[in-house]
C-alpha cells in the first residue's frame, strides 16, 4: 500500500477516522457485488421469460464486465476534478437504474442496457475506493477501513447468489432486481449523509498505467489475473444451469449448494490471507492449480449429484484465497503506484469476466455444460503455466504509517 499522510489535505489538520462514511462505502460494494452475481442465479428464470437461450441471457454478466473494464481505466483521468463524494453517490444512483431497468426489461435489449449502467457503476466504484477510503481514515487506521470495505464482497459472495436464486423461486426474478435497487438506494442515501467532500488531490493520467504495465513483469501478471478469473467465470457463471441440466438438481436444492459455495469462499478469503502472509507465490499458484484440477474431475466424473456438491464447495473455497493473493502481489510488485495497479487489476477482473461469461455462453449453448467445465478447466490450465513462467516476486516493501 502505498504511503498516505494523517493530516486532511484541505485543512492542514489531523484526520478523524469517518467510520460511517467506510460503513457507507461497505454498503455501496454490497450492493454493487450483489447486483452484479444476480444473474448467475436466476440465469434459467430469465433466459425462460425473455425467450433466449441461457447462453444470451449470460451475455447480461459478459456486457456488466466489459463497461466496467473500460470505466475501471478511463474513470480517474476522465473524472480528475469532480468531487469524490458527487462521483460515489452517482455510481450508486447508476446502480439504482440499472436494477430497475432489469426489473421492467421486456427483451434482451433493455436487459442489456441495465447491465451497461452496472458496469460503469462497478467498474467506478472500485477504481475510486481505495484511494477514497486512504482520505477517510488515518494511514495507521487505512488496512482496518479496506478490512472494512471488502467486508462486503465477502458477505455478498457468500448471500448474492443463493438468496438471489431462492428468492427468484419464491418472488420472481424480476421482484429480486427491485429488491437490489431497494439496496442500492439504501447505500446512496448512507453515502449522501456520511460521505465528505473530497476534492482531487492531484492529477492521474492514463500514461501513469501504461508506463505501471511495461514494467518486467507486471504484464504477464495481469495476464495471468485474467487467465485466473476468467477460468472461474466460465464455471460460475453456468453453474446454476450446469447443475440443472447435469445433475438435475433442483433450485432449492441449488440454493442450498450456491450457499455451501459462499461459505467456503468467505473460509477460503480467511485461510488464503494466512497462507498469503506466509508464502505468497505458492497461494498464487495453488488456487488456480486446485480449480483446474476440480474442473478436471468433473469432466471425467461426469453428472454425479455428490461429486458436483462436493466440487462446488471445494471450488469455492480456493477461490476465496484468488482476490487476497493478487492484491498482495501488486502491494509487493508495485508499491510506488498501487492506485494505478489497481486500476489495472480492476480492469483485468472486468475483461476477464467478460471473456470467461462469453466464451462460456458459446461453449453451453453449442456442447453443453460439461463441455463448459472442461474449457474452464483448460484456461485455469493456461494460468497456471502464465504464473510459473512470467510472475516474479519482490521482496515484502515496507509499508509507510
Amino acid at each position: 500500500m502505498t504511503s498516505t499522510t494523517n493530516h486532511d489535505p484541505a485543512t492542514g489538520g489531523e484526520r478523524s477516522p469517518a467510520w460511517p462514511a467506510v460503513a457507507s462505502m461497505t454498503i455501496g460494494v454490497f450492493s454493487l457485488v450483489t447486483a452484479e452475481f444476480l444473474p448467475a442465479s436466476l440465469l434459467t428464470p430469465i433466459a425462460a421469460d425473455l425467450s433466449i437461450s441461457e447462453g444470451a441471457a449470460g451475455q447480461a454478466v459478459t456486457t456488466t464486465a466489459l463497461f466496467g473494464f473500460a470505466t475501471s481505466l478511463l474513470i480517474t483521468a476522465a473524472a480528475r476534478g469532480t468531487d469524490r463524494r458527487n462521483l460515489l453517490m452517482f455510481f450508486s444512483a447508476l446502480l439504482v437504474a440499472s436494477n430497475l431497468l432489469v426489473a421492467f426489461a421486456p427483451g434482451l435489449p433493455l436487459l442489456l442496457l441495465g447491465r451497461v449502467l452496472l458496469g460503469v457503476a462497478l467498474g467506478g466504484f472500485w477504481a475510486m475506493s481505495t484511494a477514497v477510503i486512504m482520505r477517510l481514515v488515518p494511514a495507521a487506521l487505512v488496512p482496518k477501513a479496506l478490512a472494512i470495505l471488502m467486508s462486503g464482497v465477502s458477505v455478498a459472495t457468500v448471500l448474492a447468489a443463493p438468496v438471489g436464486s431462492y428468492l427468484g423461486e419464491l418472488l420472481g426474478w424480476r421482484d429480486v432486481f427491485l429488491l437490489a435497487a431497494a439496496l442500492g438506494l439504501l447505500a446512496l442515501l448512507a453515502q449522501w449523509l456520511s460521505l465528505p467532500s473530497m476534492r482531487p488531490t492531484g492529477v492521474t493520467r492514463l500514461r501513469t498505467m501504461f508506463d505501471v504495465l511495461v514494467r518486467p513483469g507486471i504484464g504477464p501478471g495481469m495476464l495471468a489475473v485474467l487467465l485466473v478469473f476468467a477460468g472461474h467465470f466460465v464455471f460460475f457463471t453456468y453453474l446454476r444451469a450446469y447443475l440443472e441440466s447435469g445433475s438435475g438438481f433442483s433450485i432449492e436444492s441449488i440454493s442450498v449448494i450456491l450457499l455451501g459455495f459462499g461459505a467456503a469462499n468467505f473460509l477460503g478469503t480467511l485461510l488464503g490471507g494466512r497462507l498469503v502472509h506466509k508464502k505468497l507465490r505458492l497461494a498464487l499458484v495453488l488456487a488456480p492449480l486446485a480449480m483446474g484440477s476440480i474442473a478436471a474431475a468433473m469432466v471425467l466424473e461426469g453428472a454425479d449429484p455428490v461429486a458436483d456438491v462436493v466440487a462446488v464447495i471445494l471450488w469455492g473455497l480456493f477461490f476465496g484465497g484468488v482476490p487476497v493473493a493478487w492484491s498482495s502481489w501488486i502491494a509487493r510488485t508495485v508499491p510506488d503506484e498501487t492506485e494505478s495497479a489497481g486500476g489495472l487489476f480492476v480492469a483485468s477482473i472486468s475483461f476477464a469476466i467478460a471473456l470467461g461469461a462469453g466464451l462460456g455462453g458459446v461453449v453451453f449453448d453449442l456442447t453443453g455444460g460439461t463441455a463448459t467445465i472442461a474449457a474452464s478447466g483448460t484456461v485455469l490450465a493456461l494460468a497456471v503455466l502464465s504464473i510459473m513462467l512470467g510472475v516474479k516476486l519482490r521482496a515484502p516493501a515496507a509499508v509507510a504509517a
